[in-house]
């Protein structure tokens, strides 16, 4: 196996010069610098990372933190990021939450022990206290939805209230007025952001309509969950629409809805948010609000990487714009279906 030193003969400079190529630690001429990278693939040399980690104080990783690898979310999100950090040269160590503070809090202390480049917590559950304790240990981190922005400190910040808004136009264009909500898990902020803008716009849109909202986990489980709640709580007056915290939730409630003898979107028109890849190809296809998971994780890598480079600076804090995709799960208002309802009602006790 080669080594440092016949690098360093094969392109005419010493090892020191090697090194700082590998390592980008000082300027190196691009003549020279592009000789050093070619003795490098001839001679077939593989660097020892981890000395280049105790030499640097920093491994070339990125600590992915995750909420549910089991949401369809995520592995579009965890995909955009890996190949955004593969463009920029370093690995990406991914872990799953499960949605439990404490369990992300663990995760982030072991990425603080591996001397990672940066952490991206992408997920709605956040211990503060972190935030203190990556600022101390001077590694990058950003946020989605829960950070500041400091040295160092990121923070993504989704534009839920925009989408939401073009959601219940949409809803309303069509004629719906009773329109239910699904929200996420109470005590996450990016649930709770979406509950309120969807408040704000029924109050400022229909003040005479009451508010319902129900509560579901952000998985296919909590959206049938509350669906059966819609069911029965409201078999009297069922809203014309429903419109959920994310895609699972949404797919979820449509399934039972189904199951309870309602048409989507003939008898209840359904609306989700993310646009994950199954919402194209649901039953019927979802109306959703797309967030862009490509650009989320260009802009997450990114945003590490400059603040990797220049730790005294202050971390930024970036939009992600969210629309309305128009599908199939949304139409216009038809005769009210809460008489077949009732008439099937034993489906569903």
């Amino acid at each position: 196996m080669s080594s440092i030193k016949d690098v360093a003969f094969k392109a005419r400079v010493s090892t020191a010069t090697v090194s700082h190529v590998i390592n980008n630690t000082r300027f190196v001429s691009d003549e020279v610098r592009a000789r050093v990278k070619r003795a490098i693939e001839e001679c077939r040399y593989y660097p020892n990372a981890h000395a280049r980690s105790l030499a640097s104080g920093r491994s070339q990783t990125i600590g992915l933190v995750i909420s549910d690898i089991a949401n369809p979310f995520f592995p579009e999100l965890v995909k955009s990021i890996e190949d955004a950090a593969f463009e920029h040269g370093y690995d990406v160590v991914l872990s799953n939450t499960n949605y439990d503070p404490e369990r992300m809090s663990q995760y982030v202390r072991r990425y603080i022990e591996r001397k990672v480049t940066g952490v991206a917590v992408m997920t709605s559950e956040l211990d503060k206290h972190l935030i203190e304790e990556l600022a101390h240990c001077k590694v990058s981190a950003v946020f989605l939805d829960v950070g500041k922005t400091g040295h160092h400190m990121n923070n993504l910040c989704v534009d839920y209230e925009s989408g939401i808004r073009q959601a219940i136009l949409h809803l309303a264009e069509l004629g719906h007025r009773r329109i239910a909500y699904i929200s996420g898990t109470k005590n996450l902020r990016s649930a709770r952001r979406r509950l309120e803008a969807f408040q704000q716009n029924i109050k400022q849109l229909f003040s005479d309509e009451p508010t319902l909202i129900f509560y579901g986990n952000f998985k296919v489980d909590g959206g049938k969950r509350a669906a059966r709640e819609i069911l029965m709580k409201l078999s009297g007056n069922l809203p014309t629409a429903v419109m959920s915290a994310n895609d699972l939730t949404a797919i979820g409630a449509i399934s039972q809805f189904r199951a309870a003898g309602l048409n989507v979107p003939e008898d209840i028109s359904i609306v989700g948010f993310d646009d994950i890849s199954f919402a194209s190809l649901s039953e019927p296809s979802l109306t959703t609000v797309h967030l862009p998971l490509g650009e989320l994780g260009r802009h997450a890598v990114n945003v590490l990487v400059k603040s990797s480079e220049n730790l005294a600076k202050k971390g930024v804090e970036l939009k992600i714009p969210t629309k309305l995709v128009v599908r199939h799960s949304t139409a216009p208002v038809k005769t009210p279906a809460g008489e077949r309802f009732k008439a099937q009602k034993q489906k569903i006790s």
